[in-house]
């Protein structure tokens, strides 16, 4: 499944023990013209946990907003840009929604990576 920059998929997202995996929501994070033949994407952990917003590196999607009203998701929820990993399109699901404004987070990519 080839996914594009802003859609946020269903995915089985590795653990930080790197040993397991939980299926949960992440936002394709890679350029859409990569030029990477390997069938694999980069990803960002999307958690429902609020403790973690409200640090550069994260991005809150309150539902109600505008950027919640077409993501799927279904809480409010926080985008970790500090949390990547790179997923293999078979450990995809589906697409449940997209993020239409990459403002913010690229904005806590560049706090993430000192950009």
């Amino acid at each position: 499944m080839n996914c594009r920059r802003g859609e946020i998929v269903l995915v089985l997202f590795p653990d930080s023990n790197l040993r397991t995996s939980k299926r949960r929501p992440a936002l394709v994070a890679q350029a859409d013209q990569l030029g990477s033949d390997l069938p694999q994407t980069i990803v960002a952990m999307i958690t429902s946990n609020m403790l973690r917003a409200g640090v550069p590196s994260m991005v809150t999607v309150k539902i109600g907003s505008e950027n919640a009203k077409c993501s799927g998701l279904l809480t409010d929820s926080v985008i970790m840009a500090d949390n990547l990993a790179t997923v293999r399109y078979s450990e995809i699901d589906r697409v449940i929604g997209t993020l239409p404004d990459l403002t913010e987070f690229e904005a806590a990519l560049r706090a993430t990576l000192a950009l």
